[in-house]
């Protein structure tokens, strides 16, 4: 008996080692009259190809293969049968007229789909040359935001470019479990608005490896977000700053916890880290009023480099509500300019836990 059950489990064993996965089935846009000749449009084939792959009961992909294509604004919707990949090998290129653009504020959207990946080496042209500029230094609301992740759900993005975005290049909204892997991200130091990825009320999202260089955040995190990991990823060029908590004055009631700040090399940067509760650019808020936002259990661990101002550690928290929790342990920062013999550090309404060797003083604690 003990021999039968033996056997039984070794060919059971043999039938899981050699079964192969099912192949996705393919839908190519070439199929539904793409052509790669870098001039034409290929926003319906695409959507029909698509359409078709999210109604398949099996795994399916959608292929854009290598070449240069126009396409103009598009959603791509779910929710799918199965799972669905896009692999994007070539370039596609967005309008340069934002105003034949909808009010939708994005480019490319992906919206209401769960196993959904995103990948093949391709790029995504935003044309932003086109039009930054067009409303001065001011945020630009119409410009549409290059790519969208909305409600996505067990998702992967990863072997993808996104280049001269006219506004932000990645949202990300409402979505949980989704990784960008070797994601790239190009633009110009003076690209206006281009903030790397942005994300909002979204969970579990993890970025690694990755380049990220934009004239503005390198990674933004908005409200109702949680659990996200950032790992080995290199931002530059760059907003002024390098790791920073920000909160207008006057806010409403928030928080913002649990962050680590650890292993960062800044080189040359402006600002390197900061939590500023009296954010308030061109003084289009009421100052008097401190931020309702609870900052507790931040930390920087082990930052080290050269700083282009001054002030390398700035910690100026609410007078209403003074952080807690706050560590600062390992900081290695050399002032690059000539003003001062050595980096400084600025803190209000703040008592950190300082550990660790450090190159300047740390809210009035010695090196």
């Amino acid at each position: 008996m003990g021999n039968l059950n033996m056997a039984a489990l070794m060919l059971i064993m043999w039938i899981v080692s050699t079964a192969k996965a099912t192949p996705a089935v393919v839908f190519d846009v070439r199929k539904y009259g793409a052509k790669t000749d870098g001039k034409s449009d290929i926003t319906e084939a695409l959507s029909s190809a698509f359409k078709e792959a999210c109604a398949s009961a099996t795994t399916s992909k959608v292929l854009i293969p290598k070449g240069t294509f126009q396409l103009r604004q598009l959603c791509l919707k779910g929710p799918c049968k199965a799972a669905v990949e896009i692999e994007v090998q070539g370039t596609v290129i967005a309008q340069t007229d934002s105003n034949k653009m909808k009010t939708d504020g994005s480019w490319v959207s992906f919206k209401y789909m769960d196993r959904f990946t995103l990948s093949g080496g391709g790029t995504f042209d935003g044309q932003g040359p086109k039009a930054w500029g067009t409303c001065g230094k001011k945020y630009c609301k119409q410009l549409p935001i290059n790519l969208r992740f909305k409600s996505i759900t067990n998702g992967l993005v990863k072997d993808i470019t996104s280049k001269d975005s006219k506004q932000f290049h990645v949202n990300i909204m409402s979505s949980k479990n989704l990784e960008f892997q070797r994601f790239t991200i190009s633009a110009p130091p003076e690209s206006l608005n281009t903030d790397g990825i942005h994300m909002s009320r979204s969970q579990n999202i993890t970025i690694k490896n990755s380049n990220i260089g934009t004239g503005d955040d390198c990674i933004s995190i908005g409200q109702g977000s949680q659990h996200i990991t950032i790992s080995n990823v290199k931002c530059g060029p760059g907003h002024d700053n390098g790791v920073r908590i920000k909160t207008w004055p006057a806010s409403f009631e928030g928080s913002v916890k649990d962050v680590i700040y650890e292993d960062i090399v800044m080189n040359n940067v402006a600002n390197p880290v900061v939590i500023d509760q009296v954010y308030c650019p061109a003084n289009e808020c009421n100052a008097k009023l401190p931020s309702k936002v609870k900052i507790s259990n931040v930390s920087f661990k082990n930052i080290r480099g050269t700083s282009a101002t001054p002030v390398a550690v700035k910690l100026d928290c609410s007078s209403g509500i003074p952080c807690q929790g706050v560590e600062v342990a390992d900081i290695d920062l050399t002032y690059t300019g000539k003003e001062a013999p050595a980096a400084l550090s600025e803190c209000s309404h703040v008592m950190p836990k300082i550990s660790g060797k450090h190159s300047l003083s740390i809210c009035g604690v010695s090196a």
